[in-house]
């Protein structure tokens, strides 16, 4: 079986989004065959970048299928010394049958790997996308109400590649609308617009970025933020936060959108992207979300490793609400 990589979800097709968040959900839910499709597997486990969430979720949802672990740090490899990108994936992929990796920089070192088509390779975050959060974010939504089509999402807060992923992933379902609200200069690429423009012409979704906090709007079924300072980055402005300090999410913004839950990739720091009121509260499905990352990492593993056909699934999953 030639491996399936998950590098951008621009590698996946609307029916195989739509598997994996369904695939997700399932097994969030309970749902899901008690099966262990990784037994004999063995998935690398590669971070140069700090990780909690999706470090954990990869390794124990791996174990939960019945793979086994081989871990990296930032250290390990012979990349330090000098080897390149391609010997290093062209030797994990006589050894491994999947490797996630978290480089937090150019994409392209994770095609480099991937240019063989023995081992799976897995985006677990570069610096202009984070698919895998994504597909976290798409199942907590099913789970929560039964459908991504028609949902009104606003996120608030950097255009980092958390954003970037939501957009180009809720611009694939008819009916969505995202409103992102970010600082002057921190927004979405022209990169990332393009793409999701693409999307949206095809899909009927609606995304719109604005970088102003006025004019609020109203009805939004979620509200998400992400931390300010996105893992493995800095800025150049040393006076950023001034910028930043309209966009904090506080519960004014579920005035006019008073059944809204709110979502947060995590970590989070109190006080500074969102009020402890909000994060704590009682629309906060923020950690919820991150449980739902382990559920949606088994997805993407078992997807990757047994090349299961989606046709038949491809909608499954829209009555896992709860």
């Amino acid at each position: 079986m030639t491996a399936r990589h998950l590098i951008s979800l621009d590698d996946l097709t609307d029916d195989e989004l739509r598997y994996l968040a369904a695939r997700g959900a399932s097994f969030s839910a309970g749902l899901a065959p008690q099966e262990r499709p990784l037994d004999g597997a063995v998935i690398g486990v590669y971070f140069r970048k700090t990780s909690t969430r999706t470090r954990t979720a990869f390794s124990a949802g791996a174990q939960r299928l019945g793979g086994q672990i081989v871990a990296f740090g930032p250290d390990d490899l012979q990349l330090n010394t000098g080897e390149t990108t391609e010997d290093t994936g062209q030797v994990f992929s006589r050894m491994l049958d999947v490797l996630v990796a978290r480089t937090a920089g150019d994409p392209e070192e994770l095609r480099g790997w991937a240019g063989q088509d023995r081992m799976a390779v897995v985006n677990a975050m570069s610096a202009d996308e984070h698919p895998t959060q994504a597909l976290t974010d798409l199942t907590t939504l099913l789970r929560q109400f039964g459908r991504i089509d028609g949902l009104r999402v606003l996120y608030v807060g950097e255009g980092n590649n958390t954003a970037a992923a939501l957009a180009l992933a809720l611009s694939r379902f008819p009916g969505t609308y995202l409103e992102l609200r970010t600082p002057a200069g921190y927004g979405l690429t022209e990169d990332v617009l393009a793409r999701v423009a693409a999307s949206c012409a095809r899909s009927g979704a609606e995304v719109v970025e604005l970088h102003h906090m006025d004019g609020q709007s109203a009805g939004f079924d979620a509200i998400y933020t992400s931390r300010w300072q996105t893992t493995g980055t800095s800025k150049p402005d040393p006076d950023w936060r001034a910028a930043f300090d309209p966009f904090k999410v506080t519960p004014v913004l579920w005035l006019h959108s008073p059944h809204a839950v709110f979502m947060h990739d995590l970590p989070a720091h109190r006080g500074e992207e969102v009020d402890a009121e909000v994060l704590d509260g009682v629309h906060s499905i923020a950690f919820d979300q991150a449980a739902n990352k382990m559920y949606s990492a088994m997805a993407v593993l078992e997807w990757c490793r047994t090349g299961v056909a989606v046709s038949d699934e491809a909608t499954a999953g829209q009555a896992v609400a709860g």
